[in-house]
């Protein structure tokens, strides 16, 4: 998350790890016993061609690690990089 751009701010929210395109969280990290979830503030407009995203909320998705589990690395590195693209075009448009 933190080499998506020069624009990251991290902070954090509820507890969590979270980037921020400037004060715009759009992804946080939330760990758990059994798992890890990688959450996405606006994920529900997301294109996830890999399946990866979980959740049913109005805007929000994630998507679950668990240990000892393969992780597709290369879809998940496009959905980072999907979701902060995405907050900064809606940053971009409230200017």
């Amino acid at each position: 998350m933190r080499a998506c751009g020069p624009d990251i701010r991290e902070l954090r929210h509820d507890g969590h790890p979270t980037a921020c395109v400037d004060d715009a969280a759009f992804a946080y990290v939330d760990a758990f016993g059994a798992h890890v979830n990688v959450g996405f503030f606006e994920a529900a407009s997301l294109d996830d061609p890999a399946g990866l995203l979980e959740g049913a909320g109005k805007r929000m998705r994630h998507v679950k690690l668990h240990w000892g589990r393969p992780v597709d690395e290369a879809a998940l590195g496009a959905l980072i990089l999907a979701a902060y693209r995405d907050m900064q075009g809606r940053v971009d448009a409230e200017a």
